[in-house]
């Protein structure tokens, strides 16, 4: 495998605008998958590609390792809150209340419960959970993460299995 040299300080990487368009969509989709906002999973996804920018990841491998660095990103943002709580208080005094006010407040509940379980997890398992959970095939996702295609189905299982206990210790505490 060839490794080449990162860029410079000022240097962009010749090969940046054809991987960026080419990763651009799977890469906000997986922080979205994470983040549950479009805006915040678009920031993510102009951090990790800055990120890249900087990189000597070789192209070949760009796809699995914008997947990751997406994940990892989303999840140390969903991690802070900060900014996502202050976008929530600023859209929760504007948004008008609906006819079904009450399945809306049980849904955000519900998904903040989830980010939160999966916040909580150990990072690899909340990664391989995420990337495959956003559409990623065993086969990306064992690339991704350097583990072997027959141990991916296993990990999320067990990353399955470790978010549903999360949520039911945090339930009884709740």
């Amino acid at each position: 495998m060839a490794v080449s040299t990162p860029p410079g300080p000022d240097a962009v990487r010749d090969d940046l605008e054809q991987v960026f368009r080419t990763a651009y969509p799977r890469v906000v989709a997986v922080a979205a998958r994470v983040l549950g906002s479009r805006d915040e999973a678009e920031d993510v996804a102009q951090e990790v590609f800055l990120a890249f920018g900087r990189s000597a990841v070789p192209a070949g491998e760009a796809v699995g390792w914008l997947c990751v660095a997406a994940a990892h990103t989303a999840l140390n943002h969903l991690r802070s809150g900060r900014r996502r709580a202050s976008r929530e208080e600023a859209a929760g005094a504007s948004r008008p209340v609906s006819p079904d006010v009450a399945d809306t407040v049980v849904t955000l509940d519900e998904r903040r419960r989830v980010r939160a379980a999966l916040a909580r997890l150990p990072r690899r398992q909340a990664v391989a959970l995420v990337l495959r959970h956003s559409g990623l095939s065993y086969a990306e996702v064992a690339a991704a993460l350097d583990l072997s295609p027959g141990s991916v189905g296993t990990t999320v299982r067990r990353a399955e299995s470790a978010l549903r206990e999360e949520l039911n210790r945090h339930a009884s505490s709740d």
